[in-house]
């Protein structure tokens, strides 16, 4: 049995099941309309017409005439004072009308001459007691020591130094500890030499460090830069600390003052076992310093040593006492 729709009915007689989707159509299934984002649906058809007709209403919005536009940015420009623009009047908008009686302030200017000091100095020197004593300070400093500079400032005036650490370097500090008692107090050319030729793994990372610390010494500090006069230095003939006799040729050179080793972050790794095992290491980082000078303090320091040590000798030195005149006698023995 068939309906109007074309829906298909089971009979009693049929055999077995057909299943029948029913067909869409003018009908038997709604117009549906597909609305954007945000749209409502707008009634339409006769009916609404004759209703917009006889009733004076409209579907469409009314459209803006003017919208209020955003107010115009004032730019600054490069005046005298950075404070002209307080207190001069602004360029848009109805200007303020003054009285007839009144006549401008005076001080109120925007050249830096006309300004008031004093309200400056509020905020310049807040404390002027304490800088007052700041200066004191400073000034009983100098005439202390007669107004000498004392030894490690001087030092810190005529000598050069630079300092440069390393990054993390993946290893440990009993494999770069002798490393870096290898360089201490070498040449820095003879130090990258040195590493060059190395057999330790750590080595080549030494060796671009040093050769860093070299290039900032040479660019940051002006180390390494020869001699300001054209004629040649004389070469001097050093004692160390350790005993060893040194030949310095230009006492610009630099050399390794201090080396010494810095313990790093530990890192995460995993130990792929046997049967599945995983262990979990903390393999160590540590970075190298290197403190460079030239040779014109290892000079110094040989030269006090030895003021030093005729200080000492001539402390030591015995001399006999002048002759005087016998005074204060007694009958008594003095013991």
């Amino acid at each position: 049995m068939v309906y109007r729709s074309g829906q298909l009915v089971q009979t009693a007689l049929a055999v077995r099941t057909i299943s029948f989707v029913p067909r869409r159509t003018l009908t038997s299934t709604a117009i549906r309309y597909a609305l954007n984002d945000g749209e409502t649906k707008k009634p339409t058809g006769l009916f609404s017409s004759l209703k917009n007709i006889f009733l004076g209403g409209s579907s469409q919005k009314p459209k803006v005439a003017h919208r209020p536009s955003a107010p115009k940015k004032e730019e600054g420009g490069l005046g005298t004072s950075i404070f002209g623009s307080d207190f001069t009047s602004p360029t848009t908008g109805p200007m303020p009308s003054r009285p007839t009686g009144e006549q401008p302030k005076e001080g109120i200017s925007g050249k830096l001459e006309d300004r008031d000091l004093s309200r400056l100095q509020v905020g310049l020197g807040p404390d002027p007691k304490a800088q007052l004593r700041w200066e004191r300070k400073m000034a009983v400093r100098e005439v202390r020591k007669r107004g000498r500079v004392p030894t490690k400032v001087q030092i810190k005036r005529t000598e050069r130094e630079s300092l440069s650490k390393s990054h993390w370097i993946k290893t440990s500090l009993k494999k770069l500890g002798p490393l870096a008692r290898q360089i201490a107090g070498k040449n820095i050319d003879e130090a990258i030499l040195q590493m060059r030729f190395s057999n330790k793994k750590a080595a080549k990372d030494v060796l671009e460090h040093l050769e860093h610390a070299k290039n900032v010494a040479i660019v940051r500090a002006g180390m390494g830069l020869g001699a300001s006069n054209s004629e040649p230095s004389k070469p001097i003939t050093v004692t160390l600390k350790t005993g060893e006799r040194q030949k310095i040729a230009n006492p610009t050179d630099i050399y390794i003052q201090e080396a010494w080793v810095n313990r790093g972050p530990y890192g995460y790794e995993m130990d792929h076992r046997a049967r599945g095992q995983i262990n979990r290491m903390r393999p160590p980082t540590t970075s190298i310093s290197v403190l460079l000078k030239e040779e014109k303090t290892r000079i110094r320091e040989w030269e006090d040593r030895e003021a030093k040590a005729q200080r000492e000798r001539r402390s030591q030195l015995w001399t006999q006492l002048p002759d005087r005149k016998i005074s204060a006698q007694n009958q008594y023995y003095s013991w």
